[in-house]
């Protein structure tokens, strides 16, 4: 799902809102998110989860192209932990199960 299907079913599900009220309100909701993890903020959704910044500390990396050795900076990496609830239900879900291909 990306956002514009987000977008689609929420404004379905509650018809008495406008399309273009929805776009724009997950529009803010997202803006918002983005804004507080760029400023250092941690940002939580009770029963949905939480964000936050991790930092990944500087290290050795290499030029795929050349396989030469490249310094990489340390920098910080948005990070995202599923709340209780959230968890629970994926636990639950009925969803089927697709196996890895083993390649047999």
């Amino acid at each position: 799902m990306n956002s514009s299907d987000l977008i689609d079913i929420i404004a379905h599900k509650n018809s008495h809102l406008q399309y273009d009220d929805v776009d724009k309100a997950i529009r803010v909701i997202i803006d918002t998110i983005s804004q507080a993890l760029a400023e250092g903020d941690r940002v939580e959704v009770r029963g949905f989860g939480s964000f936050s910044t991790h930092y990944q500390s500087p290290r050795a990396g290499r030029n795929p192209k050349t396989g030469m050795a490249v310094a990489l900076r340390g920098r910080y990496k948005p990070h995202f932990k599923a709340g209780k609830e959230m968890r629970e239900r994926v636990r639950h879900s009925t969803y089927p199960i697709i196996q890895a291909d083993d390649g047999e």
